[in-house]
């Protein structure tokens, strides 16, 4: 029956596909858009190539001792790790890159798995993030809000050196131009510190190899923007504006859903999102001996769900990928023309300048340990010794 859902799922998608309403609207997916009426085809395999992580059972209990599923109150999590995973594939496959079935896949994007299977080695685990949290105040097994994500995959990014990323969770709704491309700009670590961590990646994540296809220097930008957008229900006036983020071809989409109920939304028709849901619970995969990672359960085999912008709850987190440094300036042209213009109440700033009154801006740093980070909390004693470096950091 699990074989016959998976061979049937390009006729589900497509039966769905039927319901939507007769429209010229386009829908947008991750900044690409789509036509119902001529495309419909281009939209299912733009959904179905989206990577969907879901809650799991079966897998080692997190910190030894602690639960082996994450059902009932991992959904955030695994929406971090959608958006994350993204922002993976735009940085090593490209925003056009298709999954298909049975298609062999480049290695990249078995790697790209490979960071989020559920084992503590990996290192954007279940796990991983789950004991991250704590230092965030989150006991293992409480539920995450965007904001809280945001801060876990920021600290978890410092010790991952093959995608080699920058990221940036702004901080009172204000995106500060000058603290991102220094950012971005920071040189990377080059001390045997670094080349032993790297080390001991290659026995988690395979063969470690140089980050390709980028000038030295520039690291590529994840931009997550943690925003309250309402009291207790969405305020109409940002919901243009937010649906603009989804045109945008940096775009991330958002984390966000109902109270303890979350979402990763990839898209919009009309005044209705478009989101994978994680509340599925499969069993733990873990990669093959090759290396390879059996992943038709990674892949949304349902239809893509859709809900009123409306009925959304107001605190969201938007997400954004920079390759590059002219795809951030891109970036903030859109955002001064698509998002801030005419704007009696912004959903978010953008500004040159640090503020003055606002504390230094110093890029985070690796610190200085000769582990990885799944290693790293694996002592809780450790992780708290350095929670205080790290808020001072992330300031």
């Amino acid at each position: 029956s699990v074989l016959s859902r998976y061979e049937n799922q390009i006729t589900i998608l497509s039966d769905y596909l039927e319901e939507f309403p007769e429209t010229d609207e386009p829908v947008w997916i991750l900044g690409r858009q789509h036509h119902l009426n001529t495309d419909k085809s281009k939209l299912l395999l733009d959904v179905s190539a989206r990577l969907w992580f879901t809650y799991r059972r079966k897998f080692s209990p997190i910190g030894g001792t602690g639960p082996s599923s994450d059902t009932g109150w991992g959904c955030m999590l695994r929406c971090g790790q959608m958006m994350l995973a993204q922002a993976l594939i735009c940085r090593h496959l490209g925003r056009d890159w298709q999954w298909e079935k049975h298609k062999k896949q480049p290695e990249e994007y078995h790697r790209i798995l490979r960071c989020f299977l559920d084992r503590k080695d990996c290192c954007y685990s279940i796990h991983q993030m789950a004991q991250m949290g704590v230092g965030e105040g989150k006991s293992i097994g409480e539920w995450f809000g965007p904001n809280t994500v945001a801060q876990v995959l920021k600290k978890l990014a410092l010790f991952d050196e093959w995608n080699s990323l920058a990221v940036y969770v702004s901080m009172d709704n204000t995106v500060v131009i000058e603290d991102i491309k220094k950012m971005c700009w920071s040189p990377g670590q080059s001390s045997g510190v670094a080349h032993g961590s790297a080390h001991v990646h290659r026995s988690a994540l395979g063969q470690n190899k140089n980050t390709a296809g980028l000038c030295p220097g520039w690291k590529p930008l994840l931009l997550i923007i943690p925003l309250r957008l309402g009291i207790n229900h969405i305020n109409p006036v940002y919901i243009d504006a937010f649906k603009e983020c989804f045109k945008m071809p940096q775009s991330l989409g958002a984390l966000g859903g109902k109270p303890n109920n979350a979402y990763y939304f990839i898209g919009f028709l009309g005044n209705e999102l478009i989101y994978l849901d994680p509340h599925t619970t499969q069993s733990f995969v873990d990669s093959e001996e090759n290396g390879t990672v059996d992943d038709k359960s990674f892949h949304c085999q349902q239809a893509p769900h859709r809900m009123k912008i409306m009925n959304l709850d107001p605190s969201v987190a938007l997400g954004f990928f920079c390759k590059e440094e002219c795809d951030f300036d891109n970036w903030c042209s859109l955002v001064q023309k698509e998002i801030l213009k005419q704007q009696s109440l912004r959903m978010f700033e953008l500004v040159q300048k640090h503020p003055p009154h606002w504390p230094p801006f110093i890029p985070p740093t690796k610190p200085e340990v000769t582990t990885t980070g799944a290693e790293l909390i694996e002592s809780t004693d450790k992780l708290f010794e350095l929670e205080e470096e790290f808020e001072i950091l992330s300031v």
